[in-house]
């Protein structure tokens, strides 16, 4: 069951995509896309997330000189399955490649002094933090059904900043020229490890 914010902010997040006229949209996906989707890959949409995705499905857009997707929306309906769990696991691969040039997250304890021992140490602590699903190309929003309302991140490796207050606000952001953040824009992240880049 999508709580009332999440549903608002999905819809209003759909309704600004169409009215922005950008891509392509599709009929949104059934509850037993959902259910297949979240099985398959492993997730959770949270509320907001799944609502935007339910009212229609955005699925393509025109591509962007020197992007990293040809087709940055992700297809959850028909797109190639290696596409999307390649995707999904953007946010972790950028911080593994990081490790490999040197970071280090303090939450990690002592770095192991050698590369190929750090690279699998990171691997290990990466895969308990919190699953963030593809929004649109390197934007994503924290998984998790029952939540709605986080901050839209743009990750680029630990490179990692706010690109919306919250879904709606973010779709304005990206899409609609001429947008401006609001005076009271504030967004605080709301996962742990990924707001440690961010704050």
């Amino acid at each position: 069951m999508i709580d009332i914010e999440g549903a608002r902010l999905g819809a209003e997040a759909a309704r600004r995509l169409r009215q922005a006229d950008c891509c392509t949209i599709e009929p949104g996906l059934s509850d037993d896309e959902f259910e297949r989707i979240e099985a398959e890959y492993g997730i959770r949409f949270s509320d907001d997330h799944r609502a935007f995705l339910a009212v229609g499905l955005p699925v393509c857009s025109p591509p962007q000189e020197g992007a990293t997707w040809d087709k940055p929306w992700p297809d959850w309906r028909n797109g190639n399955p290696d596409d999307l769990r390649s995707h999904l696991a953007w946010p972790t691969e950028g911080v593994v490649s990081a490790v490999e040039h040197g970071y280090w997250h303090t939450s990690w304890g002592t770095r192991p002094a050698e590369p190929e021992a750090a690279r699998m140490a990171a691997e290990e602590h990466l895969a308990g933090v919190p699953r963030l699903v593809p929004l649109y190309a390197h934007r994503f929003l924290p998984a998790g059904g029952g939540t709605s309302g986080h901050p839209v991140l743009s990750i680029w490796g630990t490179d990692i900043i706010y690109y919306g207050e919250d879904l709606a606000e973010y779709i304005s952001h990206e899409f609609e020229e001429g947008h401006e953040h609001p005076e009271t824009w504030n967004p605080q992240a709301t996962v742990a490890f990924w707001q440690d880049f961010v704050q």
